[in-house]
């Protein structure tokens, strides 16, 4: 991908993996932490992640079309080597989300049947993340909070370095002679 309405697909798509990636690793952190949000957060937020992991590659592309096309310079060169960690991190904040999906769909699966003898008799079918395990909870917590915080964290300094790669060196600190005068 190379231009859209004119300008670098790039500097748009960064639009959404700077919003996305951040609303992704908030979600996962609520679905874990309130477990009465969960089920309305959990599949939603597995879709956006998938959004966001499959937008990922389509953005680094995006930027390495770009830095062909501007001037290469050490803070270019370290916003692109940057920019191609974004995918480890996603990976994993995707996958947390479809795992915290995932168990609660097996938490709701697991049913109550009428049996004989006047009581219920608590019938499991299959579950393969032991949605009902507190250890296995807390792990899974962990793994997904660490996800999030390292996602949001590594987006933080791509777009730090991105930022300092279109803007360093660029702009006045005065205001130029003909710029009109503002607040």
């Amino acid at each position: 991908m190379s231009t859209l309405n004119g300008l670098p697909a790039h500097i748009l798509l960064v639009h959404a993996i700077v919003v996305l990636v951040p609303l992704a690793a908030l979600l996962l952190v609520l679905s874990i932490a309130r477990p009465s949000l969960r089920e309305r957060l959990a599949g939603p937020n597995a879709v956006l992640s998938l959004v966001v992991l499959a937008l990922v590659p389509v953005t680094t592309s995006a930027g390495e079309w770009l830095q062909s096309r501007v001037g290469s310079t050490e803070t270019v060169r370290k916003h692109a080597e940057q920019g191609d960690t974004a995918l480890y991190v996603v990976i994993p904040l995707a996958a947390m989300a479809l795992v915290v999906w995932w168990r609660g769909r097996e938490a709701d699966a697991l049913i109550e049947r009428p049996g004989g003898g006047g009581g219920g008799v608590a019938t499991l079918t299959r579950t393969y993340l032991a949605p009902t395990t507190r250890v296995v909870t807390t792990v899974v917590a962990v793994l997904a909070v660490l996800a999030a915080v390292a996602a949001v964290y590594d987006v933080y300094l791509i777009g730090d370095s991105g930022a300092a790669a279109t803007w360093q060196d660029s702009f006045s600190s005065t205001p130029l002679p003909d710029a009109p005068q503002g607040g």
